[in-house]
């Protein structure tokens, strides 16, 4: 069984899409609410590193909350570690749904490139 964590916003409609799509294939996972729960500054770190991406992608560029601090303006000048210490800071910040599996990491939901994971 492959241990799957899903980060999601409980009134997004793309997670719940998401999950949609899980439910279907059979899939189990674990459902952390992005908002009451984001991820720490040590997993981002952690994720980033593990799998060679940049914090960059991880904004969720079309939220409110990323306009409202003007960050597509913002983000060119700051560092990795001030954006990971951002994106903790607020888990509105990440697009999601963003997915952890032991192997990969999938950020938003795009149904083919999530045609991998399997019950």
């Amino acid at each position: 069984m492959i241990k799957l964590i899903v980060y999601y916003y409980p009134k997004c409609t793309t997670c719940k899409k998401a999950l949609a799509y899980l439910n279907q294939k059979g899939i189990s996972y674990q459902l952390k609410d992005i908002k009451e729960n984001p991820p720490s500054e040590r997993e981002l770190q952690s994720w980033v590193t593990r799998y060679q991406i940049s914090p960059r992608k991880l904004f969720n560029t079309s939220g409110l909350v990323y306009k409202e601090l003007g960050l597509k303006e913002k983000l060119e000048a700051m560092t990795e570690k001030e954006q990971i210490h951002l994106l903790a800071s607020n888990g509105m910040l990440i697009k999601r749904p963003l997915v952890i599996l032991e192997d990969a990491i999938l950020i938003g939901f795009q149904e083919e490139k999530w045609g991998n994971i399997h019950a």
